[in-house]
């Protein structure tokens, strides 16, 4: 299973199986300390594992950076000083 930030480049490579998110480069699984968020995207991708119908799916996870950063911002708010 393929973790995708980057559509036409796995549009390109065709993985077997993969997900997408319209995030930032190099933040696949979202912001830091956003444990939710993360363990969310690592079950979506397990859970497409099964529902594959074909090789080469590309399942689009639904959810948008802005999001994810907004979410991201209120973690942090609640983390102890010093922390993030």
């Amino acid at each position: 299973m393929s973790v995708s930030v980057a559509l036409d480049i796995t549009e390109h490579v065709k993985p077997p199986r993969a997900v997408f998110l319209p995030f930032m480069m190099g933040h696949h699984f979202g912001v830091p300390f956003h444990r939710e968020l993360q363990q969310w995207i690592i079950l979506q991708a397990l859970n497409r594992l099964v529902a594959v119908e074909q090789s080469g799916d590309v399942f689009h996870i639904p959810i948008t950076w802005a999001q994810a950063r907004r979410e991201g911002i209120q973690v942090e708010k609640t983390l102890p000083t010093g922390v993030g």
